[in-house]
């Protein structure tokens, strides 16, 4: 009976005592304020400059247009971040290729919600940063670590045989873009597009000359070398460039190429899908292509069947040649090799910009992680 008693007794000061303690801790969570900043995906645009160091000498500074001392920001995405309307892509140019500046805008590729930056100080809110290899120099990388969501776009234009293998970005890159057709964002040198309702049929210029080449890498080892010295000897072959001592300009390359009837579209290296202007400018401007690289399945992956005449169709370059020949003497066969230009026109790459932009679109289409292994099996092998 004693023990009931003090049951009855000890309850009544225990739910007090809980009571009490309830009402302590409210008071406490509603007037203290903990000194704690969360962190948030707010972004900062006042951040270290995260450019390659500079050489002390000034002239190498004007040189190298990748280097400065302070770091420039660029004011259309600040102005877009501090007004929360972040683009849904940011694309950084680490390296201008060759220091060649191009405009920063994707308009004429039809690419929304994309904003192009040179600015490395926004390093750290890039989707993509686009690195030219050829531009590479010992350690002018980016240093700090790769965001989460980031990717390293390994960006170029030229064949193996005239690109220098860089040993310790075998495994650094997420994704490729170059000329091949198998990079993940291919940018061919120039490609066929369909020429629109009502356009304007082509005219293929008048022709004062029958074969043409213009050239200034001279290398006698190189196949286009041997073939044309071989090819000289059955037919008259007028030639341009430093090669031969007669530079020439934009202007005058488009005045000379066009006069021609064939120009000969020699590359100076033979590579899967390495075909370059050499093609694609005669076709532009309405000489017929006489091409020496891959293989002619290749470059019926670019461009149809029917538009060039390959080095490869002939045993010898006197039977080419004799083709040649032939052609000039019959203009309706000849023009049967302009008959795409009724359904096509030719559009060539704009170096830099394109490849930026074509980044932007895939990094918009494909938003899981990628990582590219083996860049040297993959380009070099």
């Amino acid at each position: 009976m004693s023990l009931a008693g003090g049951q009855m007794t000890f309850l009544p000061k225990f739910v007090f005592s809980c009571i009490m303690v309830l009402c302590f801790a409210g008071l406490f969570f509603i007037y203290y304020k903990p000194h704690i900043n969360f962190p948030t995906f707010t972004v900062h645009t006042e951040r270290g400059d995260h450019s390659c160091q500079c050489p002390v000498d000034a002239v190498e500074q004007r040189s190298n247009p990748n280097c400065s001392s302070e770091p420039q920001i660029d004011p259309t995405v600040v102005q877009k971040i501090q007004e929360g309307a972040e683009p849904d892509t940011v694309v950084l140019v680490w390296f201008w290729p060759f220091g060649f500046q191009f405009d920063l805008s994707c308009d004429t590729y039809n690419v929304k919600r994309c904003v192009l930056t040179a600015d490395k100080a926004l390093y750290d809110e890039a989707h993509g940063v686009l690195i030219h290899h050829r531009d590479i120099r010992g350690d002018n990388l980016p240093k700090d670590p790769r965001p989460w969501f980031q990717k390293w776009v390994w960006f170029n234009m030229e064949s193996p045989a005239n690109t220098q293998q860089v040993s310790h970005i075998d495994e650094l890159f997420n994704l490729t873009c170059s000329y091949r057709l198998d990079s993940n964002i291919p940018v061919p040198y120039g490609h066929l597009e369909s020429r629109a309702s009502g356009e304007e049929t082509f005219q293929v210029p008048p022709k004062d000359k029958l074969v043409c080449w213009i050239v200034s890498n001279w290398n006698p080892n190189h196949r286009r070398v041997e073939f044309y010295n071989e090819l000289k000897k059955h037919v008259t072959i007028t030639v341009y460039g430093k090669a031969f001592g007669k530079p020439v300009n934009g202007e005058e390359y488009n005045h000379i190429v066009s006069s021609c009837k064939f120009y000969l579209a020699f590359e100076n290296s033979v590579y899967k899908d390495y075909i370059t202007e050499k093609l694609f400018l005669p076709m532009k401007l309405g000489a017929l292509p006489v091409t020496l690289g891959p293989t002619r399945q290749n470059y019926e992956d670019h461009v149809p069947g029917d538009s060039f005449i390959h080095v490869d169709d002939f045993s010898t370059a006197k039977q080419l040649a004799d083709r040649l020949l032939y052609l000039d003497r019959n203009d309706t066969e000849y023009m049967k090799y302009f008959d795409w230009t009724k359904r096509y026109q030719t559009k060539l790459s704009a170096l830099g910009r394109e490849h930026a932009c074509e980044t932007c679109r895939f990094l918009q289409q494909h938003g899981r992680y990628q990582a590219f292994r083996n860049l040297k099996k993959w380009y070099w092998a």
